[in-house]
């Protein structure tokens, strides 16, 4: 497919025989009532084709897998090849040295994932490598952790950029997390590892 087919508009196929009967019927009438049902036809049919592209849009996304797409997962070996294609012919273009590192599932494609991690590099990942146990990484400078879900509650320990943990529950803005044994709360703004306002538990 060219690129430029994805400007098309795509019309739902109940929406066209809708729109052929009608037309079939205006054929009967006179020439200003004809001109007025093509128009008031060509926008109901064009309104009708955004209301079904937008309710498609708004539903989840499922990969080939039957999970939900794009979602976190985390490494699970200490040494993963992030390749530039889906297979193993495809060249290396990273290598990460350390597991647990939260990444982001964005496209399967057979038993390959396209990931995206926290500096927004791309590439391709077996699935061995992956679990999809959630962890956290720290990402700018030093962040608290506190007792509680509030920037007055006492804190708990500073964790630098860096920093992995795992990810307990969020309820929005705040997440849970453990770091060195310590349960405690961050902002889901503090790290990479979920989305902002996103509601786990």
């Amino acid at each position: 497919m060219g690129v430029a087919e994805k400007s098309m508009v795509l019309f739902p196929v109940k929406t066209l025989h809708r729109a052929i009967a009608l037309l079939a019927l205006s054929v009967l009438m006179t020439p200003a009532v004809t001109a007025l049902a093509v128009t008031t036809l060509t926008v109901s049919a064009i309104s009708a084709a955004r209301a079904e592209t937008q309710t498609q849009n708004q539903a989840p996304k499922v990969g080939k897998s039957g999970l939900p797409l794009p979602r976190y997962v985390s490494l699970a070996k200490p040494k993963v090849n992030l390749r530039k294609g889906p297979g193993l012919r495809y060249p290396i273009e990273w290598v990460y040295r350390r597991d647990r590192l939260p990444v982001k599932i964005i496209a399967e494609f057979d038993t390959w994932r396209q990931i995206r991690d926290w500096e927004g590099t791309v590439g391709w990942v077996h699935r061995n490598m992956l679990r999809g146990r959630r962890t956290v990484m720290i990402q700018d400078g030093t962040q608290i952790l506190r007792e509680g879900p509030d920037e007055n509650a006492p804190a708990l320990l500073q964790a630098e950029a860096g920093v992995i943990g795992q990810l307990i529950d969020c309820d929005g803005t705040w997440c849970r997390v453990e770091i060195a044994g310590q349960s405690g709360w961050l902002r889901s703004r503090d790290f990479f590892g979920a989305d902002s306002k996103e509601d786990i538990n």
